[in-house]
């Protein structure tokens, strides 16, 4: 939110920073994800044509089944074997048929099923109608012929006399039949219409290879081509699809734009469950004594539904730049990968000590501000100590957590030039060592009380928690008695420069220079210490170090605040 706080801050600009490493294994193992990444996105570009805008078709189908064929007993024409669509956009041709001529309504002995075969009235109920039957029940038992006795019903008579489908089908020269599928289409975001091609030769049948595009079929090759026989499936009827595919490209450069035919059965002809297709229809008359009768069909036949699908495409630029957008993210995955391998421990793909390596140079951890946040430094312990948790004892009996601090170069650049400045002392400090008391062991003996928790014998005591730390782990020399504390953090020219450097017309004559002398010594010992600046605000300074300083640049009234935290 800070950086929507002015007008100032609203018109930065911020971008990434990037790690550089120069290894050609990963250098080439991120050029072979961009290629093929490369090579994918532009084959998916032109496949399906990503750079175009799409439309759904909208479909109208009308058919025309010519044929004629001749039984036995009569001649069959169009009129006879199709009959209005069962369907939208379907049409249906009777190949076998099962008819029941002169019906009129009286009285007759039911077909012989199950439930109608009775030996006397008392097996027959008035009134009764079963769902199988062809009528309603009288109540008398009759003969339905010399051996078999059924109950009588009242109904178009006489009944059906047949349940099976004739074998071979009546109709089974219908396979020679052709039908005209004319199929319009309609595109409404481009105000595109097509049909068949107008320089079609009407007189064509669909050959898969020499006519693909003539909309005039044989039945029996639509049967033909999806593994059925016509002659097999004309018994007892079927469903047929005729799938009509329209997948156009309206680029002017490019343009194309016609019916792609297949075809499947859709019914399940495993079925033992009123297997096929087949219906019931009537033809009704009337004789000249006025008397109605009727003749019943039992029409089995293959229906055609006829299955249009299809989109067409047009280029447009804005459909491109958000494929091009979209795509952009799967470069991200090179990335994504070789960082895994780079800091995962899972992968053996290198050594420890190389990902060691690469994983300090790209990752940086950064805590977040915390009221508890203190950082940790002793003499005795190459590490810097990481304690984030509220204190319920001694901070020198808590353990906390190991971190590596990015290390300040620059912070080195004032002692530089204070020890040149102090020349005279070079010598002696380059041949002393850092842990080299400069006073005895009797000097230095403590005046006060030693803390329980102090291992040098210089801290103070104190009631804080956060406040009790001493300069060591282990039972030792303070820091305080080495030669580089003397140089770095106390010497009174070394801290005068460093306030001139940095204000360089401060007045050194002035009464609070004590404090500013003192609090430059903090700082002084922290970079030292901890050899970063941006831990100022959190890095704790032991008892012996703070006191140490104190007593060389005092207060005037003995009262010290320290450093002021920022967290």
């Amino acid at each position: 939110m800070a950086a929507f706080c002015s007008l100032k801050n609203f018109c930065e600009y911020e971008t990434s920073k990037v790690v550089r490493f120069q290894s050609v294994s990963y250098g080439s193992l991120k050029w072979t994800f961009h290629m093929v990444v490369f090579l994918y996105v532009c084959y998916v570009l032109v496949t399906d044509k990503r750079y175009q805008k799409k439309d759904s078709v909208i479909s109208s189908v009308h058919t025309k089944v010519k044929g004629v064929v001749q039984t036995d007993s009569r001649i069959w024409d169009t009129a006879e074997y199709t009959i209005p669509m069962q369907g939208i956009d379907a049409f249906f041709v009777i190949t076998n048929i099962i008819m029941t001529e002169n019906q009129f309504q009286s009285v007759c002995p039911e077909y012989p099923i199950a439930k109608a075969v009775c030996s006397s009235d008392v097996s027959c109920e008035k009134g009764h109608m079963n769902p199988q039957s062809n009528g309603i029940q009288t109540g008398r038992c009759v003969n339905y012929n010399a051996t078999i006795k059924t109950c009588e019903v009242s109904a178009w008579c006489p009944v059906e006399s047949m349940k099976g489908a004739p074998v071979p089908a009546i109709l089974k020269s219908a396979e020679n039949f052709t039908v005209l599928i004319k199929n319009n289409i309609h595109f409404p975001k481009f105000n595109h219409t097509a049909n068949f091609s107008p320089k079609l030769n009407i007189s064509c049948t669909f050959n898969k290879i020499t006519a693909p595009g003539c909309p005039i079929f044989q039945l029996g090759d639509i049967l033909q081509a999806t593994g059925e026989n016509f002659s097999e499936m004309a018994i007892q009827g079927g469903i047929m699809g005729i799938e009509i595919n329209w997948d156009c490209n309206l680029d002017k450069w490019f343009h194309r734009c016609s019916p792609k035919y297949s075809f499947r059965r859709l019914d399940d002809k495993t079925t033992t469950e009123y297997p096929g297709y087949n219906f019931r229809f009537a033809k009704y008359y009337k004789r000249p004594n006025g008397k109605e009768e009727r003749t019943l069909i039992k029409a089995y036949g293959i229906r055609f539904d006829i299955l249009v699908f299809g989109t067409a495409g047009r280029f447009n630029i804005f459909e491109l730049l958000v494929y091009t957008g979209s795509v952009l993210s799967y470069f991200g995955l090179a990335q994504f990968i070789i960082d895994f391998l780079i800091t995962s421990y899972t992968y053996p793909c290198c050594k420890a000590s190389i990902k060691e390596y690469y994983f300090r140079k790209k990752c940086e951890s950064a805590l977040g501000p915390k009221w508890a946040l203190m950082y940790v430094s002793y003499v005795d312990d190459p590490h810097i100590i990481l304690v984030d948790k509220p204190l319920r004892t001694s901070l020198q009996n808590v353990k906390g957590e190991i971190v590596q601090l990015q290390r300040d170069t620059g912070a080195c650049t004032d002692m530089t030039k204070l020890a040149a400045q102090r020349s005279s002392r070079v010598p002696a400090l380059a041949k002393a060592h850092e842990m080299q008391p400069l006073k005895s062991e009797e000097q230095t003996s403590p005046s006060h009380d030693r803390p329980s928790w102090c291992c040098c014998g210089k801290c103070h005591q104190t009631q804080a928690f956060r406040e009790q730390l001493c300069c060591r782990r282990k039972e030792g020399s303070c820091i305080t008695t080495s030669a580089l504390f003397e140089q770095l953090v106390l010497a009174r020219s070394a801290l005068e420069f460093i306030l001139l450097y940095k204000e360089p017309l401060l007045d050194l004559n002035t009464e609070t220079l004590n404090n500013q002398l003192r609090h430059c010594a903090y700082r002084q010992y922290i970079h030292w210490r901890f050899g970063s600046a941006e831990v100022e605000s959190s890095a704790l300074i032991p008892s012996c170090c703070r006191w140490r300083i104190r007593e060389t640049y005092p207060s005037e009234d003995g009262k010290y605040t320290g450093l002021a935290r920022q967290n």
